[in-house]
This record gives structure tokens, C-alpha cells and sequence, in this order.
């Protein structure tokens, strides 16, 4: 990951943009983000479908590509370690939603989802 985040420093220094406002990267995140979430707009289709087509997988490269970029260099701007920052979002969220809860959930008509329940707890609570 520190491979990565000095390749990402020195494509921003080597143009001048190392001095970026993180409110213009995060508007960058969210940007490329709508535009990989286009891919999508008007179909809904399972993993398997989208696998198997491969025009699709490589727009979603691409655009995934940007809006990992884009968070790595919010990260490496803000000088906060990226795979650390990872890691410790991961463990909070194995806490909030441990696998076997999520694994063996059902759901009956009508109910909310325990995903959703647990969500709006943690809201609720400022977590």
C-alpha cells in the first residue's frame, strides 16, 4: 500500500496538485462514483450476469480505478495511513455486523432487515 501511496503523492507533485482542498477530492470521489454507478442505471443485474460481460467489467475498471485513485489521494493528503485507516474500519465493522448474524439472517415479508436495525442503532447512538 505505501508503493501505491507514493506513486499517487508523486502523480499529484509531478502536476502541481499536491495542495489540493479535500473538499475538491471528495467531490471527485462522489463524481467518479455517479459515473460508475451509471453502468448500472436502469438494470439490475446479478454478479454472475455482470461477470459475463465483459464490456462491462472493463468500464467498471476504469471507473473503479478513478474512484480508488481519488480516495487514495484524499488519504495520501490528509497524511493518513490508507491500509491503517482500512483495517481499523473492517474490525468495526466485523463488530457491528458479525458474520455469523449477517450469514444466517432472515428476513420475512415486511420486516426490517437485521443489516438495517443494527444500522439505525448505531445511529442512534452516534457510533
Amino acid at each position: 500500500m505505501k508503493d501505491l501511496e507514493k506513486k499517487i503523492y508523486k502523480h499529484l507533485k509531478d502536476r502541481n496538485w499536491h495542495n489540493l482542498r479535500p473538499a475538491d477530492v471528495a467531490k471527485s470521489i462522489m463524481i467518479e462514483g455517479a459515473e460508475l454507478l451509471e453502468l448500472f442505471q436502469w438494470e439490475n443485474l446479478s454478479l454472475e450476469d455482470v461477470k459475463k460481460n465483459k464490456e462491462k467489467i472493463e468500464e467498471i475498471k476504469k471507473e473503479l480505478a478513478d474512484v480508488l485513485i481519488y480516495c487514495i489521494e484524499m488519504s495520501v493528503l490528509l497524511n493518513f495511513d490508507t491500509e491503517k485507516i482500512i483495517k481499523r474500519k473492517l474490525t468495526h465493522a466485523g463488530k457491528k455486523y458479525p458474520a455469523k448474524l449477517m450469514r444466517n439472517r432472515t428476513q420475512e415479508p415486511g420486516t426490517e432487515s437485521e443489516y438495517w436495525r443494527i444500522k439505525k442503532e448505531h445511529r442512534r447512538k452516534g457510533l
